[in-house]
């Protein structure tokens, strides 16, 4: 291990680290983890005010007539007035259908939002390749979701609406649960509008609103392998195509690998991973059955000897004491994934056996000027790449679009460089490609309001074709 000597300004100053441990020469994967942490906040960035995304007032009947609901039904929250178990079980059994109703709702308005919204991008001659862009991304940020699982939920809202009357009718009755109303729209979403609709009927007719979620589930499927036997193989036959990996965050510093196979193919590996702990086991081993078939997982697709010697870029935001004080105990940031203990950093940098490379750079001190803390960049370039454009992702961590986790796969100018936006750090953020590209549908607007060189965060501006206005700030550094 090899530490280039560095120095800070005082206490004002702090050490932007990347540790690099990779795969020996006899190591046969060519797979390599990254992991970006942060060990404490960036200091001397710009004060911004607490000032959260804003809506424009409205006069609107039913939006006024919510609001009353929504304070009536919080009041009730605190009231500890005595009732009977009787009368509880029924104030829970009504919520529930208020769920299904307000779900209800929500879907129609969802539908009569995108049917306007269409309209208005044919008056405005929206190329028809663009058509319907933006509307998914207005719904995610009214309702704190991504873009995509916003976009799932238009889907859903249109086939209750058009396809599946019944299922929408008992939806807005409160009779059926809005979990069993989605697995309906899942569960046939191959067959044509017409055979949907006649599972529509049968499914009403099974009384799938009196079923337990998985009884409800596989009636479902009887009767839509029914409907269409052909179109049911074919479907799953068109589904193995979309087979996948993916990793989200799970609590207490772990995470959650999923593959996506064919059913035949997601046994065997699993099989395989049992036999293995199996034999293992008998061997008198004293790792745990689940033990030894996670760090067999981890073993058998990095190609390495044990699996706590995993090849990963570690990129820490530290002051360059943490990594060697014990009695620094600030949590690391994992972008994207959630905070990671100093003790847990700093084990995996010891215990590792891979060899490692140290790459840092300073902060500017508090009050300090300059175009920029950490790197410049050539305002006359067009692409955000090298360093500027990893310093980037590692500010942004994820889609910079409110309440959007999806990773980066863009770097896009905040002002636009064909309005002669320069290509430096303060004037990049990182989207997702949905992100990057609906910002240039009519009615869309970008602007910078914190280039985050101070006291407060990056901070951009964003308001949507009807006016809503909504701030994006980047993750906080420990």
């Amino acid at each position: 291990m090899a530490l280039l000597n560095a120095s800070r300004d005082g206490d004002e100053g702090v050490l932007f680290s990347s540790v690099m441990i990779c795969r020996s020469s006899t190591d046969r994967s060519n797979v390599v983890l990254f992991l970006s942490v942060g060990f404490r906040r960036v200091i001397g960035m710009s004060a911004l005010q607490d000032v959260e995304g804003s809506e424009p007032p409205t006069a609107d009947a039913v939006v006024v007539r919510l609001d009353q609901i929504l304070e009536e039904l919080a009041a009730i929250v605190p009231d500890s007035t005595a009732v009977s178990d009787a009368a509880r079980i029924d104030r829970i059994a009504w919520l529930e259908k208020l769920r299904a109703v307000t779900a209800a709702l929500q879907a129609a308005e969802s539908v009569r939002f995108a049917q306007s919204q269409v309209a208005e991008q044919l008056a405005a001659e929206v190329h028809p390749e663009a058509i319907g862009r933006g509307i998914a991304e207005q719904i995610g940020l009214a309702c704190r979701i991504s873009p995509v699982t916003a976009a799932r939920r238009l889907n859903t809202a249109r086939a209750w609406w058009f396809e599946l009357p019944n299922t929408y009718n008992q939806l807005s009755a409160g009779e059926l649960s809005e979990r069993v109303a989605e697995t309906i729209v899942t569960e046939t979403r191959h067959l044509d509008a017409e055979k949907r609709r006649q599972v529509d009927e049968q499914l009403i007719a099974a009384g799938v609103s009196k079923l337990g979620f998985k009884a409800a589930t596989l009636c479902v499927r009887k009767i839509t392998y029914e409907a269409d036997r052909q179109g049911y193989v074919q479907r799953g036959r068109t589904e193995r195509k979309h087979r996948r990996v993916g990793m989200r965050p799970a609590p207490d510093t772990m995470a959650i690998l999923t593959g996506y196979l064919p059913v035949e193919q997601g046994v065997a590996c699993y099989t395989a991973l049992q036999q293995h702990a199996d034999t293992t086991v008998a061997t008198g081993d004293s790792r745990t059955r689940d033990q030894i078939m996670a760090d067999t997982l981890v073993e058998r697709l990095t190609g390495q000897t044990t699996a706590a010697d995993v090849n990963i870029e570690l990129q820490l935001l530290m002051p360059l004491d943490t990594l060697t004080n014990p009695d620094k105990d600030t949590a690391a940031v994992i972008p994207g994934q959630g905070p990671l203990p100093a003790e847990l950093a700093r084990e995996i940098l010891t215990t590792s056996q891979g060899r490692k490379w140290w790459r840092r750079l300073f902060t500017a001190p508090k009050g300090s000027t300059g175009s920029g803390p950490i790197v410049g960049g050539d305002p006359t370039r067009r692409h955000f790449d090298g360093w500027l454009g990893q310093l980037i992702r590692l500010r942004d961590q994820t889609c910079t679009d409110p309440y959007c986790d999806a990773p980066i796969r863009h770097l896009d100018h905040i002002i636009r460089q064909c309005d002669g936006g320069p290509t430096v750090l303060e004037n990049g953020r990182g989207t997702c490609e949905r992100g990057n590209y609906v910002r240039e549908m009519p009615g869309w607007h970008i602007s910078l309001i914190d280039c985050g060189f101070h006291d407060g965060p990056h901070t951009i501006h964003i308001t949507t074709p009807t006016g809503h206005h909504y701030l994006s700030r980047t993750p906080d550094p420990p």
